[in-house]
């Protein structure tokens, strides 16, 4: 989580929203790692976790990631869970929950629909304050 803290801030300079996010295979050696770059590229899906689990699929030959958990600093949103679900990501871990998008836990729970043929385990409230506090930071300077 703190390599994807260090991601998150990354994103700030570039003027995004701080999020980061690392995919860990499940020999412990990092896949991919991304910062949300939808300011930096433009691109609508340009989140973290989207970067980082492109960047691991080509990492592991394969858009199948099974085995390996994705480290976020913010509860993904539906298009993220979609994502993770769809790369067989075995595990997802996360920082701050989000009320207003979060689709893992807080708002809907996309990942653990029983209509699904793969339901990653979820963590969540890891480092939470930490990753909270940058979100705060970045949205206080923007208002």
């Amino acid at each position: 989580m703190r390599r994807a803290l260090d991601l998150a801030r990354q994103s700030m300079r570039w003027g995004d929203v701080p999020v980061g996010a690392v995919v860990v295979g499940s020999d412990g050696a990092i896949l991919g790692t991304g910062a949300n770059e939808r300011e930096l590229t433009g691109d609508p899906t340009a989140h973290a976790e989207i970067v980082a689990l492109r960047r691991a699929a080509a990492t592991a030959g394969s858009w199948r990631l099974d085995g390996a958990t994705l480290v976020v600093t913010l509860e993904p949103c539906t298009m993220c869970a979609g994502a993770l679900v769809l790369a067989r990501i075995q595990r997802c871990v996360y920082g701050a929950a989000d009320p207003k998008a979060g689709a893992v836990e807080s708002l809907w729970d996309v990942v653990r629909d029983r209509r699904l043929n793969h339901r990653p385990e979820v963590v969540g409230g890891i480092l939470a304050a930490e990753s909270s506090a940058l979100l705060r930071e970045f949205f206080g300077r923007r208002r």
